[in-house]
């Protein structure tokens, strides 16, 4: 299972780090932290960093430079408009799928809407 986890939340792990600054702003380590306290332990420090770096380009965050107490400043993400307009098409997109793959698991005989989409 551990192969198809990985490849599954590649699609996914942008969405989820959406959501997670969608409850408040955070920096790179602080998301990390909270990935893997609520179960995502097998996501790597360096696929978090760059996928900050991608929703960066792409507009989905602002960022703030923060003091650190250790060393060099802190880039605090937070969450704007275009992010929340793409958190919430990731929500609509996750629920469209998992209903679909939902039906998968019903056999067809038993599925009444089984066709319609």
């Amino acid at each position: 299972m551990g192969k198809q986890l990985t490849e599954m939340l590649k699609g996914t792990l942008e969405g989820i780090v959406l959501a997670l600054l969608s409850d408040r702003p955070a920096y790179g380590y602080e998301i990390t932290t909270q990935l893997r306290e609520r179960g995502f332990e097998e996501i790597a420090e360096g696929t978090v960093y760059a996928l900050l770096v991608r929703i960066e380009q792409k507009g989905l965050v602002d960022v703030e430079k923060v003091p650190s107490e250790k060393g060099p400043p802190r880039k605090v993400f937070t969450l704007n408009t275009r992010g929340e307009q793409e958190l919430a098409e990731f929500w609509t997109t996750w629920s469209l799928l998992a209903d679909r793959i939902a039906r998968l698991r019903i056999p067809a005989s038993e599925n009444p809407s089984d066709g319609e989409n």
